[in-house]
């Protein structure tokens, strides 16, 4: 069954066109095609509160663009969902109602419990679990989100106010670090070994560029990855590492939030699979079309 699903984040808005299927009594979305649009909308909305008329703009058009794709590939079910930049938008209220005006689409926007829980549905590539622990990292630009596993039932979700662009406006403050710290430290054993499953275009650019070749990188590697980008400017970063301008100036934060994470966490390898909300979207419209077909 082919499904679309919109991750509208503080960074990109992504579209995912997706083959929904079950193996052995477990849900996968196999991508087959990504559309990512470099929206930056947590930048206003940490800097000046509220989300500006260009930006608005943009937002539409993304919309727009994304149906056209939307008709090609003729999904059975669609769902558009935004996170922290809208979440805390003081002009929220009045964007979603353009959009629906404008589009059509009923853009409903999460809370940080809710994300962490989707993303931590997104098994959407076969994953190697050593240890009977397991946590599901999503950092984005506004907010981090960890869900905690143990045999695969759920433990314990929460949500951070640690995000990529925050931390580049210096919006990160010490009790965040310190929630953060605390929640890492006393979730589990720091002795039991944790798988650490983690989503986002941060941590997949970071292990193709300083990790191993099976989607792992190391915390090492990881300290080594700040140090080696952080010799570099903004510009220099672009051209030596091959990065697009909207990561470039986010993937060395990013690079810090994982080091910290690791850290508290007792954590010795990060595993990166490339997954993300939009993937944990396609699979809860799958489990939703299958409560609704008797013949499914």
């Amino acid at each position: 069954m082919i499904f679309a699903s919109v991750d509208i984040g503080s960074n990109a808005g992504r579209l995912l066109i997706s083959h929904v299927f079950e193996k052995n009594n477990q849900i996968f979305a196999s991508k087959i095609a990504l559309v990512r649009v470099p929206l930056r909308l947590g930048i206003e909305v940490f800097e000046n509160g509220f989300i500006s008329e260009e930006k608005i703009d943009m937002l539409i058009k993304t919309f727009k663009a994304y149906e056209l794709i939307r008709e090609i590939y003729k999904p059975v079910d669609f769902i558009a969902c935004a996170t922290a930049a809208l979440r805390e938008a003081s002009n929220r209220d009045e964007v979603l109602k353009l959009i629906k005006k404008e589009t059509g689409v009923d853009l409903k926007v999460i809370d940080g419990l809710e994300e962490a829980e989707i993303v931590s549905h997104a098994n959407n590539i076969y994953i190697n679990r050593k240890y009977e622990h397991t946590m599901y990292v999503d950092v984005g630009g506004g907010s981090t989100e960890i869900s905690y596993f143990k045999k695969d039932k759920f433990i314990a979700s929460d949500s951070f106010q640690i995000g990529t662009i925050k931390y580049l406006f210096d919006h990160v403050y010490a009790a965040d670090w310190d929630k953060l710290k605390n929640w890492l430290q006393t979730i589990r054993n720091p002795k039991d070994k944790v798988n650490c499953i983690c989503s986002g275009g941060n941590i997949s650019k970071l292990t193709s560029l300083f990790g191993e070749k099976d989607n792992t990188i190391t915390r090492s590697q990881i300290k080594y990855a700040v140090g080696e980008l952080e010799k570099h400017s903004y510009e220099e970063r672009i051209e030596h590492f091959t990065l697009r301008p909207d990561r470039a100036d986010v993937i060395i934060p990013a690079a810090k939030i994982f080091n910290n994470i690791m850290k508290w966490g007792n954590i010795d390898y990060l595993i990166a699979p490339q997954i993300g909300l939009v993937d944990g979207l396609a699979i809860e419209l799958y489990k939703k079309w299958k409560l609704s077909d008797p013949n499914s």
